[in-house]
């Protein structure tokens, strides 16, 4: 099973996507919409599976730059969340954050049950069949309701859809960036 937490964009000029040795890294929680209200509120749409987190006096960082700043309130405002960041009290001040990545840093992310990972954590691992060999590497996450569906990219041939089950996945070994599945008659 996995949770959902996306990576933040432009973590690093690198060719793997990973930041530079020693720098932080950040996944989003949120966008922020437009301003809501007369007190500096904002509708910020929820990127994380732990929207209860998001609570007043945490720090967040908003936008390319990460820009730290507290979250003064919080409140559901269903399916979104109306938030005001300290130093907004009226709507020309929070519009400055409109249209905004609110990110956390992974190190503040809780830890998962085992059997359990984010998303981050998986997205690139290479994927193995039981025989051992390789069937590519994991691209992209679907989320179905259902389970999770794993795109897997594979060299030379077209992508593979793969359920998130405990039928087809048999093993993931995030530290050794390994996926072991196996395939389905009717897959």
């Amino acid at each position: 099973m996995t949770r959902q937490g996306n990576p933040s964009p432009n973590l690093s000029d690198g060719p793997t996507g990973s930041p530079d040795k020693g720098e932080p890294v950040f996944v989003a929680v949120g966008f922020l919409r437009r301003a809501h209200g007369v007190h500096g509120e904002m509708i910020m749409d929820v990127l994380t599976g732990f929207p209860e987190r998001l609570r007043p006096h945490r720090t967040v960082f908003v936008g390319e730059d990460r820009e730290p700043i507290k979250l003064a309130s919080v409140r559901r405002h269903d399916p979104a969340l109306l938030v005001r960041l300290e130093g907004c009290t009226t709507p020309e001040e929070a519009a400055r954050y409109r249209n905004q990545v609110v990110c956390v840093r992974i190190d503040q992310l809780p830890e998962l049950p085992e059997g359990e990972y984010y998303h981050h954590q998986i997205l690139g691992i290479q994927v193995y069949l039981e025989s051992g060999e390789k069937l590519g590497s994991l691209k992209e996450i679907l989320e179905t309701g259902a389970n999770d569906v794993y795109v897997i990219a594979r060299e030379g041939a077209e992508d593979m859809l793969l359920p998130a089950i405990e039928d087809v996945v048999l093993s993931i070994d995030v530290e050794a960036n390994r996926m072991v599945v196996k395939l389905q008659e009717w897959l």
